[in-house]
């Protein structure tokens, strides 16, 4: 008599690959998307298993949130030089690329007692980076500098171009490298004044429901908004919410193409008569840190939220900003002839990575003097000096 196959040893390291496929998922499909059952599948385990580790999906998400923040805080030297400290970072987060999605929801969806835990995590990076780049180019602003030049590294986990790994990390060192040097304080040569199309008035009780329902997701959070909530905000019954939109996910999507058409207008209008392609590229960052200063309440509802809406609603609008981003990839390519097409969206991200940083830093406090500064970082991310 033969015995039967072994029993599969359980590997030592469950936790730590449950968390690794956790973050994944949370990164991919949002935090309110990723169900236990879709991580359970990903580490190939039963969800009984898996509530064996983590008593539910907070848990899980917040043991994600920390193990990337730990790993940088490990990564970071003591007294390093900018080069140092931000190789270092830019070689954890591109390691971890597929995980580092998850951050998007960080403020929005840890309990207060653990964001504050995390976000002296965080600041102790950007302490790290500040205290470099004060030794090695002392001015104002040390800290915008390093909250920016992370940025540009951590643009890096929220697409997915496809990019040797060594390329990428050169790429995102040298860019962040740069901004880290910036003089914010020096106002771009000639910096082209933009217009941005105005919002349009909430003339419909369609566009009253969109105008009504971005600020209630913004603070509350997708999630814990309700129909109720934003019907009551426009004066219907919740049922009546329903005539004009199927659901709140499509009011969200709504709102975001509709905030992409206004970009896309802007960026037509405003490179209407520009020759050269530096002058365009100024006059895109131009419009693009406007359009970020101006509509900073959607833009950072749409980070959090984009990523779990429904394939059918989300592809229009991985489609419009596929074609924001030609337009910067044409222009970036003909004035860094260097560059080949992936260098360039890479690039182009780890810009938008700066104005999303450095907006928040200065929360999002819009000034003449707040959008000089975040399109200098931005155009030292591309190196057009």
């Amino acid at each position: 008599m033969t015995a039967g196959p072994a029993a599969a040893a359980r590997p030592r390291n469950r936790k730590q690959l449950i968390v690794e496929a956790a973050a994944t998922v949370f990164s991919e499909r949002g935090y309110h998307s990723a169900s236990m059952e879709d991580i359970a599948a990903a580490v190939g385990i039963t969800a009984a298993a898996l509530y064996r580790h983590f008593p539910n999906k907070y848990a899980l998400f917040a043991e994600c949130a920390n193990v990337m923040a730990d790993r940088l805080v490990a990564a970071v030297p003591p007294g390093g030089t900018a080069a140092d400290v931000l190789a270092a970072v830019t070689r954890v987060t591109v390691a971890h690329r597929g995980a580092g999605g998850l951050y998007r929801w960080e403020a929005r969806y840890l309990e207060r007692d653990d964001r504050r835990v995390l976000k002296g995590k965080f600041a102790h990076v950007v302490g790290r980076v500040a205290d470099a780049i004060r030794r090695e180019h002392p001015g104002p602003g040390e800290h915008l500098r390093a909250v920016a030049a992370l940025g540009a590294i951590g643009s890096i986990t929220m697409h997915h171009n496809s990019i040797a790994r060594r390329r990428v990390e050169d790429l995102l060192l040298a860019s962040a490298l740069r901004v880290a040097a910036t003089d914010t304080r020096r106002a771009l040569a000639g910096e082209p004044l933009v217009e941005l199309p105005a919002v349009p008035l909430p003339r419909t009780r369609r566009s009253e429901i969109l105008a009504a329902a971005v600020p209630l997701f913004e603070r509350a959070g997708f999630a814990a908004v309700t129909n109720g909530m934003i019907a009551e905000a426009v004066g219907l019954v919740p049922s009546g919410l329903y005539r004009y939109f199927p659901g709140k996910a499509d009011i969200l999507a709504a709102a975001c193409l509709q905030a992409a058409g206004l970009l896309a207008q802007a960026v037509e209008h405003n490179l209407r008569g520009v020759t050269g392609a530096r002058d365009a590229l100024l006059a895109l960052t131009a419009t693009y840190v406007a359009y970020s200063f101006e509509q900073h309440a959607l833009t950072s509802v749409a980070d959090a939220e984009v990523a779990g809406l429904p394939a059918g609603l989300r592809r229009p609008l991985v489609a419009a900003q596929r074609e924001h981003i030609a337009v910067w990839e044409q222009h970036l390519r003909q004035a860094r002839p260097d560059l080949d097409a992936r260098q360039a969206r890479v690039l182009v991200h780890a810009g938008f990575g700066v104005v999303v940083e450095a907006g928040r830093r200065l929360r999002w406090e819009d000034s003449p003097e707040h959008r000089a500064a975040v399109a200098a970082l931005f155009v030292s991310a591309l190196d057009l000096s």
